[in-house]
């Protein structure tokens, strides 16, 4: 069974940079395409990246020269480094494969 860890959201100033990461065991993580998306403090959830088992990536046009999707085959993880961080980027970002979702981790981008 797959199961998603997300981690490395934080309180982090406008400007700031974060890198979170999305940890996959079980199934073959090679084979899998897998996106970010964001639940914003309005409940709006909102597609962020995506990054394909050929390491095409996508983005939100929004985040898009800002944040970067990356995956690492060798150790199962995805990434989404974010510079430039905006107050409206504030969110809880999930990490999905599929119908699955991870639990989720906390950005949030405050003075």
């Amino acid at each position: 069974q797959v199961q998603i860890v997300e981690s490395g959201g934080d309180l982090v100033h406008p400007g700031g940079s974060l890198r979170l990461s999305c940890a996959v065991s079980g199934g073959d993580f090679r084979l899998m395409s897998l996106d970010w998306y964001r639940q914003t403090p309005n409940n709006t959830r909102e597609w962020v990246a995506l990054v394909t088992r050929s390491d095409s990536t996508l983005y939100k046009a929004s985040v898009e020269g800002r944040f970067t999707i990356s995956r690492d085959n060798s150790k199962n993880t995805v990434y989404l480094q974010m510079n430039d961080l905006k107050v409206e980027d504030t969110a809880v970002y999930y990490c999905t494969e599929g119908h699955l979702w991870g639990q989720g981790t906390q950005v949030t981008v405050s003075s």
